[in-house]
């Protein structure tokens, strides 16, 4: 039987409007699963529970008066610190933003407290959110309930993390190359890097502003509707959001895919950098959803490390033009992981950048034309077992391909779930990727296959 911690975000809600549960209960249920696993597993670097008492016992108030925002109040979430909190400390977890206190709030934050969400503090994430395992960082990196030698993915680590262990059941992540995907993967979680334009990107602490997502990260597909639902809209306050009409995602979820084209981007399962058994899982998901209705089919997508290439010279030319002032008088207080990594746009051309921007539209529209008979796209979302915290390498992504990389090259919406535990007892992930603003199809596909694996939810260390 699991603890009311171990539930889901939508289970939670369901509770919280039936008066078996108050806000105050939950909140403190979850303050005290992370004061007994965070000392080990370091997935928060800012609490704020004294702030999560005080929004809980509003929201009671409000609830037990008839007040209902909606399905998020009440509800204790956590957010990466590169989002800003007015008041609250939002250093990008790096010794150059280390006394930063922004005094305004990041736009999907605001949407979260304004659904009645409450704080519980902010969460890990690799350095500038380029990092990696550091131990010369501002903080200690988060560790892999699964296994805390291994890497629990980033930039995103500490929502990973706190997700996978039952400390928080909902958070926001951000998503450059793959930091919403690459923990979720690693961590056995959910997570759905929007389309671009679709969330604001207002008071998130930027790394690559025409490559970054902001977006939901929980335990299901369908705790991720609920999040979104409540973080998209036009915003605005953010040049990149997009005033586009669109429909709740929550309420498309079904149980079956009958209907659904999906198409299996084989060629990326094949690619010899994939272990067998991140293909194996994702044969074996296909197979699911095709017993689910799915008409499932092969698709075919440009070679993938063009889209990692691409991604790569973008991502890092970007990222240095933000913090290359501070990298010229003060780099000896960055990480060497980062510093090595933030660097290189040191050394790309303008043409570089150019040619790559170019590439990236063709890369684009190769990705809407593969879909054009097909709602989603499935390969995995991995290589293979999460590393050796060791073994990370700072190139690592311009040595094998960023399988991550398509969708926010792309601009399009994906999103990784899980799909079993490998041999070594390390969950799998299959990534699903939508068209452009169809991301209440990819968040229907993930919960219908998740709805059909219970054997899959587990959280870390859980052998039932």
């Amino acid at each position: 039987m699991h603890t009311v911690t171990e539930l889901t975000l939508n289970q939670m809600s369901s509770l919280i409007a039936a008066g078996e549960f108050s806000a105050v209960e939950l909140t403190e249920a979850h303050i005290a699963r992370i004061e007994t696993l965070d000392p080990v597993y370091r997935a928060f670097v800012y609490p704020t529970f004294d702030l999560a008492l005080e929004m809980a016992r509003e929201a009671d108030a409000e609830l037990a008066k008839g007040r209902r925002r909606g399905s998020l109040h009440g509800i204790p979430l956590a957010l990466k610190d590169a989002y800003d909190t007015s008041g609250i400390p939002t250093t990008v977890c790096s010794r150059l933003y280390a006394d930063r206190v922004p005094d305004r709030d990041a736009s999907a934050w605001a949407r979260l407290r304004e659904a009645g969400a409450i704080l519980l503090g902010k969460l890990e994430c690799t350095e500038l959110c380029l990092g990696g395992p550091s131990k010369d960082g501002l903080v200690p990196h988060a560790l892999n309930p699964w296994d805390r030698a291994r890497y629990a993915g980033g930039s995103s680590s500490g929502a990973g993390v706190a997700l996978a262990a039952g400390m928080v059941p909902g958070a926001l992540g951000s998503d450059t190359g793959g930091s919403i995907r690459i923990p979720a993967a690693y961590c056995g979680i959910a997570g759905l890097k929007p389309t671009y334009g679709l969330v604001s990107l207002y008071g998130l602490f930027p790394l690559s502003g025409s490559l970054d997502h902001a977006g939901p990260m929980a335990r299901t597909s369908q705790d991720c509707a609920l999040l979104l639902d409540a973080i998209a809209g036009h915003d605005p306050k953010d040049p990149t959001s997009v005033p586009v009409a669109r429909s709740a995602a929550t309420p498309s979820l079904k149980e079956d895919l009958a209907g659904v084209r999906i198409g299996y981007v084989r060629q990326f399962a094949e690619h010899p950098a994939v272990s067998e058994e991140a293909r194996g899982a994702t044969e074996a998901a296909l197979a699911v959803m095709a017993e689910l209705g799915a008409d499932v089919r092969d698709a075919q997508l440009p070679d993938i490390m063009e889209f990692t290439i691409c991604n790569s010279t973008i991502m890092m030319t970007e990222a240095f033009a933000i913090h290359g002032a501070d990298f010229r008088t003060r780099a000896a207080e960055v990480s060497a992981l980062t510093r090595a990594r933030i660097t290189l746009g040191a050394f790309i051309r303008a043409e570089d950048y150019i040619r790559a921007q170019k590439k990236r539209r063709e890369l684009a529209r190769a990705t809407a034309a593969a879909m054009n008979e097909v709602d989603v796209l499935v390969y995995p979302a991995a290589l293979g077992d999460p590393p050796e915290l060791d073994a990370v390498k700072p190139f690592y992504f311009l040595e094998t391909p960023l399988i991550t990389a398509p969708a926010n090259v792309a601009g399009v919406p994906a999103a990784s779930v899980r799909a079993g535990i490998s041999k070594a007892g390390l969950p799998m992930g299959i990534q699903i990727t939508g068209r452009l603003f169809g991301d209440a199809n990819v968040l229907r596909v993930g919960h219908a296959y998740e709805t059909a694996t219970p054997e899959f939810n587990r959280i870390a260390g859980d052998t039932s």
